[in-house]
């Protein structure tokens, strides 16, 4: 399995569509890298990573507005194509399993609105303690398996 984990901005405002009875928000990232080249001249980079996010749970997409900083995780895939003057291209895509919301260029609710979307519920964790009492502990047994 590959997974791909990005950073980045939204390009536009996202769109909700229904394929085949199922919802899906697509949306784009941008991601920014600044370098320096040979000469060591500042440069920029940008990638945009296509999204698209399979899921019924559609009400992030209200939040998902050009500009919010958001972290995606999920599979990638790269899609080829031919432009209209001859040329090929690549385009990377993602099919979203987790998002998060991270913030605006405009936010002014407060540092912490960050919240979490997940296509598979998260795993329950107990918290209970991990050491056992000193009642659950036996004697080693006598067959190692190594």
């Amino acid at each position: 399995m590959i997974k791909l984990q990005v950073i980045g901005n939204l390009g536009k405002d996202c769109t909700v569509n229904t394929v085949n009875g199922k919802n899906v928000i697509n949306f784009n990232v941008a991601h920014t890298e600044k370098y320096r080249d040979s000469q060591g001249t500042q440069k920029e980079r940008t990638t945009w990573v296509e999204c698209a996010y399979w899921t019924d749970k559609t009400g992030i997409a209200p939040y998902l507005k050009k500009g919010t900083q958001v972290y995606v995780e999920g599979t990638p895939d790269v899609r080829t194509y031919t432009t209209s003057d001859g040329r090929q291209g690549a385009a990377l895509s993602l099919r979203i399993v987790n998002i998060q919301l991270l913030g605006s260029r405009n936010n002014n609710e407060g540092a912490d609105n960050s919240q979490i979307y997940q296509q598979q519920p998260a795993p329950a964790y107990s918290s209970a303690p991990a050491v056992p009492s000193s009642g659950d502990i036996a004697e080693p047994a006598d067959d190692l398996p190594f």
